[in-house]
């Protein structure tokens, strides 16, 4: 069972990592910013934005991945191995599949070994890897619990909570849980909506205002086409909404930051053309 347990824990996210990468991609800029944040990070009342780099804890995003240098054949050949030494342990295994098996097993080390991988040892390093990528991925930031903040993102409706409170995953880029895979839970958070506002489509625009909790939860419902598991490691209570059209007409620095989205949204429907600027 430990090599199964190894193909689903670690070597099934490095050979996913594209759909990682995908939720990911964008918050290697962020956590750049992150992790030279100050230990101790302070937000005025003046001044209660903050950006989704600001959401991870930067003490756990750095760490010493040896998986992540390997390049597919030798992702591959760690998968044969592991694969084929859990198949030597079925009792049921005539002969010439257990010798098959252990050939595989034997070239695949050969090969690594050619490489200067020590095969054994990264197996065994899997569970290490996967608690380390499991935390820098959802580690939310301790400066932040119970602050008043502010923060832009695009909104999804979800289902309301027992007590009629309406709910919407606020996440950092359009498109994320329905076309593309739900960020990691600290990139994603789940807002308790007073008040009569609700989105008027999916992934609107929107800044929101409130006091955020760190605390873990996990729903599933539906999105657009299916149910998707979404996973957050904070809570807001929002007290300010800010839509589109609220931001468009308000001060000049939020203006800006309405008519950018404004722009990506218009860009990414006229691909073909290159995109167009709001303004055009």
């Amino acid at each position: 069972m430990q090599g199964g347990l190894f193909t689903s824990a670690v070597l099934h996210s490095i050979l996913e990592k594209m759909n990682l990468k995908m939720s990911m991609m964008s918050l290697a800029g962020r956590v750049a910013t992150a992790l030279v944040l100050s230990a101790t990070l302070a937000f005025s009342a003046e001044d209660r934005s903050v950006d989704w780099s600001d959401l991870v804890d930067p003490s756990v995003q750095t760490y010493e991945d040896p998986f992540e240098d390997l390049n597919y054949q030798q992702i591959e050949s760690l998968r044969t191995i592991v694969r084929n030494r859990e198949l030597l342990n079925d009792p049921t295994l005539n002969e010439a599949r257990m010798a098959d098996s252990a050939a595989k097993i034997n070239t695949a080390l050969e090969e690594l070994a050619e490489d200067g991988i020590d095969a054994d040892w990264l197996i065994d390093q899997r569970w290490i890897v996967a608690d380390r990528r499991k935390k820098a991925a959802t580690a939310a930031n301790p400066n932040l619990d119970g602050q008043t903040v502010t923060l832009a993102g695009y909104a999804i409706p979800a289902p309301l909570e027992a007590d009629g409170t309406a709910v919407v995953y606020l996440v950092p880029e359009r498109g994320m849980c329905s076309h593309t895979p739900p960020p990691n839970a600290n990139q994603m958070i789940r807002a308790r909506v007073g008040g009569d506002w609700s989105p008027s489509t999916m992934h609107e625009p929107v800044r929101l205002t409130g006091k955020l909790s760190i605390e873990e939860t996990n729903h599933t419902f539906r999105v657009v086409d299916g149910n998707v598991p979404m996973s957050s490691s904070y809570v807001l209570e929002v007290s300010q909404t800010e839509t589109m059209q609220d931001l468009m007409t308000g001060t000049s620095t939020t203006n800006d930051w309405a008519e950018s989205v404004a722009d990506n949204i218009l860009a990414a429907g006229h691909r073909k053309t290159g995109g167009v600027r709001a303004s055009e």
